[in-house]
Protein backbone atom coordinates (compact mmCIF):
# COMPACT_ATOMS: atom_id res chain seq x y z
CA UNK A 1 0.00 0.00 0.00
CA UNK A 2 1.32 3.49 -0.54
CA UNK A 3 2.40 5.74 2.24
CA UNK A 4 -0.11 8.55 2.61
CA UNK A 5 0.57 11.55 4.94
CA UNK A 6 -1.91 12.23 7.95
CA UNK A 7 -1.02 16.14 7.31
CA UNK A 8 -3.05 15.50 4.05
CA UNK A 9 -6.07 15.71 6.20
CA UNK A 10 -5.56 19.10 7.40
CA UNK A 11 -7.12 22.13 6.15
CA UNK A 12 -5.58 23.76 2.91
CA UNK A 13 -2.98 20.98 2.00
CA UNK A 14 -3.04 19.91 -1.87
CA UNK A 15 -2.17 16.27 -2.38
CA UNK A 16 0.65 15.75 -4.97
CA UNK A 17 -0.02 14.44 -8.39
CA UNK A 18 -0.34 10.70 -8.63
CA UNK A 19 2.74 8.97 -9.61
CA UNK A 20 4.72 12.05 -8.62
CA UNK A 21 8.33 11.15 -6.71
CA UNK A 22 7.02 12.74 -3.63
CA UNK A 23 3.24 10.86 -4.31
CA UNK A 24 2.01 11.08 -0.48
CA UNK A 25 2.99 14.00 1.42
CA UNK A 26 1.01 17.95 0.57
CA UNK A 27 2.67 19.13 -2.80
CA UNK A 28 2.00 22.64 -1.73
CA UNK A 29 -0.85 24.85 0.63
CA UNK A 30 -2.59 26.38 -1.88
CA UNK A 31 0.29 28.87 -3.25
CA UNK A 32 3.28 27.40 -4.15
CA UNK A 33 5.18 30.51 -4.95
CA UNK A 34 3.99 32.35 -1.98
CA UNK A 35 5.75 29.20 0.22
CA UNK A 36 8.79 29.49 -2.00
CA UNK A 37 9.40 33.14 -0.96
CA UNK A 38 8.77 32.50 2.52
CA UNK A 39 11.02 29.75 2.86
CA UNK A 40 13.86 32.88 1.25
CA UNK A 41 12.70 35.12 3.73
CA UNK A 42 11.00 33.40 6.67
CA UNK A 43 10.45 29.89 7.67
CA UNK A 44 8.59 27.21 6.42
CA UNK A 45 7.74 23.72 7.34
CA UNK A 46 7.63 20.85 4.93
CA UNK A 47 6.27 17.45 5.50
CA UNK A 48 9.00 14.92 4.20
CA UNK A 49 7.13 11.64 6.25
CA UNK A 50 7.60 9.87 3.28
CA UNK A 51 11.12 9.31 3.59
CA UNK A 52 12.51 5.69 4.93
CA UNK A 53 14.53 5.57 7.96
CA UNK A 54 16.83 2.58 9.13
CA UNK A 55 19.03 2.61 12.73
CA UNK A 56 22.10 1.10 13.27
CA UNK A 57 23.00 0.20 16.88
CA UNK A 58 25.83 -1.93 18.56
CA UNK A 59 29.48 -1.66 19.46
CA UNK A 60 30.72 -1.63 15.70
CA UNK A 61 28.52 0.50 14.05
CA UNK A 62 30.85 2.80 13.02
CA UNK A 63 33.44 0.57 12.33
CA UNK A 64 31.35 -1.33 10.29
CA UNK A 65 29.06 1.35 8.27
CA UNK A 66 32.80 2.49 7.48
CA UNK A 67 33.51 -0.92 5.16
CA UNK A 68 30.19 -1.40 3.41
CA UNK A 69 28.92 3.07 2.55
CA UNK A 70 31.10 5.50 0.86
CA UNK A 71 31.56 7.74 3.36
CA UNK A 72 34.83 8.13 6.02
CA UNK A 73 32.44 6.68 9.68
CA UNK A 74 35.12 5.42 11.91
CA UNK A 75 35.43 9.02 13.09
CA UNK A 76 32.00 10.19 12.65
CA UNK A 77 31.37 12.06 16.43
CA UNK A 78 27.66 12.09 18.16
CA UNK A 79 26.21 15.05 17.76
CA UNK A 80 27.34 14.98 13.73
CA UNK A 81 26.08 13.52 10.26
CA UNK A 82 27.17 13.47 6.61
CA UNK A 83 25.95 12.19 3.75
CA UNK A 84 26.80 8.63 1.82
CA UNK A 85 26.35 6.45 -0.84
CA UNK A 86 25.95 2.45 -1.93
CA UNK A 87 27.78 2.08 -5.18
CA UNK A 88 27.83 -0.72 -7.34
CA UNK A 89 31.60 -2.77 -8.69
CA UNK A 90 32.13 -0.07 -11.31
CA UNK A 91 31.38 2.72 -9.08
CA UNK A 92 27.66 3.88 -10.36
CA UNK A 93 25.16 4.98 -7.78
CA UNK A 94 22.71 2.77 -6.32
CA UNK A 95 21.66 4.42 -2.98
CA UNK A 96 22.25 7.74 -1.58
CA UNK A 97 21.68 8.45 2.10
CA UNK A 98 21.42 11.06 5.10
CA UNK A 99 23.26 10.14 8.18
CA UNK A 100 22.86 11.27 11.80
CA UNK A 101 24.95 9.98 14.83
CA UNK A 102 23.64 10.27 18.51
CA UNK A 103 22.47 8.73 21.72
CA UNK A 104 24.70 5.24 20.12
CA UNK A 105 22.29 5.27 17.44
CA UNK A 106 23.43 5.87 13.58
CA UNK A 107 20.16 6.80 11.65
CA UNK A 108 20.09 6.83 7.69
CA UNK A 109 17.35 8.54 5.63
CA UNK A 110 16.68 7.71 2.16
CA UNK A 111 14.04 8.79 -0.53
CA UNK A 112 11.37 6.01 -0.41
CA UNK A 113 11.15 3.81 -3.32
CA UNK A 114 14.80 5.25 -3.97
CA UNK A 115 16.85 2.68 -1.30
CA UNK A 116 17.07 -0.02 -4.08
CA UNK A 117 20.79 -1.07 -4.09
CA UNK A 118 21.99 -3.58 -6.11
CA UNK A 119 20.69 -5.95 -8.53
CA UNK A 120 20.07 -9.56 -7.86
CA UNK A 121 21.29 -13.07 -9.71
CA UNK A 122 17.59 -13.12 -10.42
CA UNK A 123 17.44 -9.89 -11.92
CA UNK A 124 15.44 -8.25 -8.41
CA UNK A 125 16.89 -6.07 -6.16
CA UNK A 126 17.83 -5.47 -2.27
CA UNK A 127 16.59 -2.81 -0.39
CA UNK A 128 19.17 -0.59 1.43
CA UNK A 129 18.01 -2.86 4.50
CA UNK A 130 18.37 -5.98 2.75
CA UNK A 131 21.74 -4.65 1.27
CA UNK A 132 22.93 -4.38 5.05
CA UNK A 133 21.76 -7.35 6.16
CA UNK A 134 23.45 -9.35 3.73
CA UNK A 135 27.11 -7.49 4.53
CA UNK A 136 26.67 -7.65 8.19
CA UNK A 137 28.48 -11.34 8.60
CA UNK A 138 29.61 -11.69 12.80
CA UNK A 139 29.76 -7.79 12.73
CA UNK A 140 28.23 -6.58 16.15
CA UNK A 141 25.77 -4.45 14.80
CA UNK A 142 21.97 -4.33 14.99
CA UNK A 143 19.84 -2.78 11.67
CA UNK A 144 16.00 -2.08 12.11
CA UNK A 145 14.09 -0.20 9.48
CA UNK A 146 12.50 2.46 11.94
CA UNK A 147 9.99 4.21 9.30
CA UNK A 148 7.25 3.18 11.13
CA UNK A 149 8.48 5.00 14.20
CA UNK A 150 10.03 8.24 13.33
CA UNK A 151 8.45 10.70 10.34
CA UNK A 152 10.82 13.24 8.60
CA UNK A 153 9.98 16.79 8.44
CA UNK A 154 11.98 19.58 7.83
CA UNK A 155 12.04 23.47 8.60
CA UNK A 156 13.61 25.79 6.12
CA UNK A 157 14.66 29.62 5.71
CA UNK A 158 16.70 32.35 7.81
CA UNK A 159 14.13 32.15 10.88
CA UNK A 160 14.41 28.26 10.83
CA UNK A 161 16.01 28.79 13.85
CA UNK A 162 13.49 31.38 16.01
CA UNK A 163 10.80 28.67 15.37
CA UNK A 164 12.97 25.67 16.35
CA UNK A 165 13.62 27.47 19.76
CA UNK A 166 9.74 28.47 20.52
CA UNK A 167 9.75 24.04 19.89
CA UNK A 168 12.80 23.81 22.85
CA UNK A 169 15.02 22.45 19.65
CA UNK A 170 18.71 24.04 19.44
CA UNK A 171 20.69 22.35 16.84
CA UNK A 172 24.70 23.54 16.61
CA UNK A 173 25.77 25.82 13.77
CA UNK A 174 27.66 24.23 11.85
CA UNK A 175 26.53 21.32 8.30
CA UNK A 176 25.32 18.55 9.44
CA UNK A 177 25.09 19.06 13.18
CA UNK A 178 22.86 16.29 15.18
CA UNK A 179 20.95 16.50 18.46
CA UNK A 180 18.97 13.87 20.32
CA UNK A 181 15.14 15.10 20.69
CA UNK A 182 13.60 14.07 24.23
CA UNK A 183 10.77 11.80 23.40
CA UNK A 184 12.97 10.00 20.27
CA UNK A 185 14.25 10.82 17.14
CA UNK A 186 16.88 13.70 16.36
CA UNK A 187 17.06 17.01 14.96
CA UNK A 188 19.91 17.70 12.13
CA UNK A 189 21.22 20.87 10.36
CA UNK A 190 21.18 20.42 6.51
CA UNK A 191 23.88 22.63 4.09
CA UNK A 192 20.80 23.00 1.89
CA UNK A 193 18.59 23.26 0.47
CA UNK A 194 18.29 27.17 1.05
CA UNK A 195 19.90 29.44 3.24
CA UNK A 196 18.98 27.32 6.18
CA UNK A 197 17.79 23.93 6.37
CA UNK A 198 17.13 21.43 9.73
CA UNK A 199 15.26 17.80 9.28
CA UNK A 200 13.49 16.60 12.33
CA UNK A 201 13.17 12.81 12.96
CA UNK A 202 9.82 12.90 15.52
CA UNK A 203 7.53 9.87 16.37
CA UNK A 204 5.34 9.58 13.62
CA UNK A 205 2.42 8.67 16.29
CA UNK A 206 3.27 12.70 17.06
CA UNK A 207 3.75 14.10 14.00
CA UNK A 208 0.89 15.85 14.13
CA UNK A 209 1.93 17.51 17.08
CA UNK A 210 5.45 18.22 16.37
CA UNK A 211 3.65 20.15 13.57
CA UNK A 212 1.04 21.94 15.02
CA UNK A 213 4.39 23.36 17.69
CA UNK A 214 6.28 24.31 14.94
CA UNK A 215 3.53 26.05 12.92
CA UNK A 216 2.61 27.78 16.23
CA UNK A 217 6.05 28.89 16.71
CA UNK A 218 5.77 30.95 13.36
CA UNK A 219 6.90 28.45 10.04
CA UNK A 220 4.33 28.39 7.26
CA UNK A 221 3.36 25.47 6.06
CA UNK A 222 4.86 24.37 2.54
CA UNK A 223 4.47 21.03 0.32
CA UNK A 224 7.13 19.36 -1.52
CA UNK A 225 7.04 21.66 -4.46
CA UNK A 226 8.69 24.30 -2.43
CA UNK A 227 11.86 21.81 -1.50
CA UNK A 228 12.39 20.43 -4.69
CA UNK A 229 12.28 24.41 -6.32
CA UNK A 230 15.44 24.98 -3.58
CA UNK A 231 16.50 21.77 -4.05
CA UNK A 232 17.19 22.13 -7.75
CA UNK A 233 18.01 25.56 -7.42
CA UNK A 234 20.55 24.67 -5.58
CA UNK A 235 22.17 22.01 -7.17
CA UNK A 236 21.37 18.54 -5.17
CA UNK A 237 20.26 15.68 -7.11
CA UNK A 238 17.41 13.52 -5.95
CA UNK A 239 18.45 9.90 -6.61
CA UNK A 240 16.46 7.80 -9.25
CA UNK A 241 15.19 11.60 -10.49
CA UNK A 242 18.69 13.51 -11.59
CA UNK A 243 20.91 10.16 -11.89
CA UNK A 244 20.28 7.64 -13.85
CA UNK A 245 22.11 3.16 -14.28
CA UNK A 246 25.10 5.10 -15.09
CA UNK A 247 25.31 7.88 -12.81
CA UNK A 248 29.11 8.20 -10.70
CA UNK A 249 29.31 10.33 -7.73
CA UNK A 250 31.18 12.87 -9.32
CA UNK A 251 28.85 14.07 -12.21
CA UNK A 252 26.07 14.98 -9.59
CA UNK A 253 28.27 16.94 -7.00
CA UNK A 254 28.70 13.90 -4.45
CA UNK A 255 31.98 13.54 -3.96
CA UNK A 256 33.42 14.85 -0.60
CA UNK A 257 29.82 15.46 0.54
CA UNK A 258 28.88 11.60 0.63
CA UNK A 259 31.67 9.66 -1.20
CA UNK A 260 35.67 9.65 0.50
CA UNK A 261 38.26 9.49 -1.78
CA UNK A 262 41.07 8.57 0.38
CA UNK A 263 39.24 6.22 2.69
CA UNK A 264 39.93 2.28 2.40
CA UNK A 265 38.24 0.33 -0.02
CA UNK A 266 34.72 0.01 -0.61
CA UNK A 267 32.32 -1.26 -3.14
CA UNK A 268 33.12 0.82 -5.89
CA UNK A 269 36.02 2.87 -4.62
CA UNK A 270 38.26 2.53 -7.36
CA UNK A 271 36.05 4.32 -9.52
CA UNK A 272 35.91 7.37 -7.15
CA UNK A 273 39.36 7.46 -6.83
CA UNK A 274 40.46 7.16 -10.41
CA UNK A 275 37.92 10.01 -11.95
CA UNK A 276 38.85 11.74 -8.94
CA UNK A 277 42.34 12.00 -9.54
CA UNK A 278 41.64 12.32 -13.29
CA UNK A 279 39.29 14.97 -12.53
CA UNK A 280 36.74 14.01 -15.95
CA UNK A 281 33.96 13.02 -15.02
CA UNK A 282 31.95 12.04 -18.04
CA UNK A 283 29.02 14.37 -17.73
CA UNK A 284 28.41 17.34 -15.63
CA UNK A 285 25.09 17.96 -13.58
CA UNK A 286 23.57 21.62 -14.80
CA UNK A 287 20.84 23.76 -14.14
CA UNK A 288 18.89 24.69 -17.26
CA UNK A 289 16.76 27.75 -17.62
CA UNK A 290 13.60 26.81 -19.81
CA UNK A 291 11.94 28.77 -22.22
CA UNK A 292 8.47 29.53 -20.10
CA UNK A 293 6.54 31.32 -23.48
CA UNK A 294 5.30 27.52 -23.92
CA UNK A 295 2.68 25.84 -21.45
CA UNK A 296 4.85 22.86 -21.46
CA UNK A 297 7.87 21.76 -19.94
CA UNK A 298 10.31 18.52 -20.54
CA UNK A 299 10.08 15.24 -18.26
CA UNK A 300 12.49 13.43 -16.62
CA UNK A 301 14.79 11.44 -18.70
CA UNK A 302 13.84 13.59 -21.79
CA UNK A 303 16.72 13.91 -23.91
CA UNK A 304 18.79 17.66 -23.86
CA UNK A 305 20.31 18.04 -27.72
CA UNK A 306 22.40 19.88 -29.25
CA UNK A 307 21.44 20.61 -32.80
CA UNK A 308 20.47 17.06 -33.74
CA UNK A 309 23.03 15.38 -30.79
CA UNK A 310 21.54 14.49 -27.89
CA UNK A 311 24.34 15.58 -25.05
CA UNK A 312 22.25 14.48 -22.05
CA UNK A 313 19.25 13.99 -19.77
CA UNK A 314 16.64 15.80 -17.79
CA UNK A 315 16.30 15.46 -14.18
CA UNK A 316 14.23 17.51 -11.68
CA UNK A 317 11.97 19.83 -13.43
CA UNK A 318 10.29 22.91 -11.29
CA UNK A 319 9.14 26.37 -11.64
CA UNK A 320 10.77 28.58 -9.24
CA UNK A 321 9.14 31.68 -7.61
CA UNK A 322 11.97 33.71 -8.88
CA UNK A 323 13.85 31.49 -11.58
CA UNK A 324 10.91 30.69 -13.42
CA UNK A 325 11.28 26.61 -14.79
CA UNK A 326 14.26 25.36 -14.48
CA UNK A 327 15.41 21.94 -14.36
CA UNK A 328 18.75 19.58 -13.25
CA UNK A 329 20.16 18.23 -16.23
CA UNK A 330 23.34 15.49 -16.57
CA UNK A 331 25.21 16.56 -20.12
CA UNK A 332 28.07 15.42 -21.91
CA UNK A 333 31.34 17.28 -20.90
CA UNK A 334 31.48 18.90 -24.10
CA UNK A 335 28.79 20.11 -24.37
CA UNK A 336 29.64 23.93 -24.50
CA UNK A 337 28.26 26.61 -22.01
CA UNK A 338 27.04 29.14 -24.54
CA UNK A 339 25.38 25.88 -26.50
CA UNK A 340 21.66 26.89 -27.54
CA UNK A 341 19.42 23.25 -26.67
CA UNK A 342 16.23 21.56 -26.39
CA UNK A 343 15.31 19.41 -23.80
CA UNK A 344 12.32 17.66 -24.29
CA UNK A 345 10.57 14.99 -27.01
CA UNK A 346 7.64 15.86 -29.19
CA UNK A 347 5.12 18.14 -28.27
CA UNK A 348 6.82 18.83 -25.18
CA UNK A 349 10.18 20.59 -26.65
CA UNK A 350 11.73 23.62 -25.25
CA UNK A 351 14.77 26.13 -25.79
CA UNK A 352 17.54 25.46 -22.87
CA UNK A 353 20.10 26.98 -21.83
CA UNK A 354 22.36 25.67 -19.02
CA UNK A 355 23.21 28.41 -15.83
CA UNK A 356 27.25 28.85 -15.91
CA UNK A 357 26.91 29.18 -12.11
CA UNK A 358 26.59 25.91 -12.43
CA UNK A 359 29.57 24.37 -14.71
CA UNK A 360 32.73 23.62 -13.02
CA UNK A 361 34.91 26.40 -13.14
CA UNK A 362 36.97 25.38 -16.49
CA UNK A 363 33.83 25.76 -18.41
CA UNK A 364 32.64 29.25 -17.14
CA UNK A 365 33.04 31.38 -20.24
CA UNK A 366 30.30 32.48 -21.84
CA UNK A 367 27.36 31.40 -21.63
CA UNK A 368 25.34 33.99 -19.67
CA UNK A 369 23.82 36.17 -22.04
CA UNK A 370 21.79 32.44 -23.19
CA UNK A 371 20.83 32.11 -19.64
CA UNK A 372 20.18 35.25 -19.20
CA UNK A 373 18.02 35.24 -22.39
CA UNK A 374 15.34 32.44 -21.19
CA UNK A 375 15.16 33.90 -17.71
CA UNK A 376 13.90 37.10 -19.52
Amino acid sequence: MSYRSPLLDLPGSIATPEGHPEAGVPWHWGDPFAEQRTAARGAVIIDRSHREILSVTGEERLSWLHLVISQHMTELAEGAGTEALVLDSLGRIDTHMVVAHANGTVWLDSDAGAEATSALPSGGRQTLKDYLEAMKFWSKVDIRDVTGELALVSVLGPDADRVLGAAGVEVGPEPYAVVALPGGGFARRMPWPGRSSVDLAVPRADLAGWWKRLTDGGARPAGSWAFDALRVESLHARLGIDTDERAIPHEVNWVGSAAHVAKGCYRGQETVSKVHNVGRPPRYMVLLHLDGSPAVTPETGDPVLHGERTVGRVGSVVQHHELGPIALALVKRSTPVDAELLAGVEDRVVQAAIDPDSMPTEHVAPGREAAQRLRG
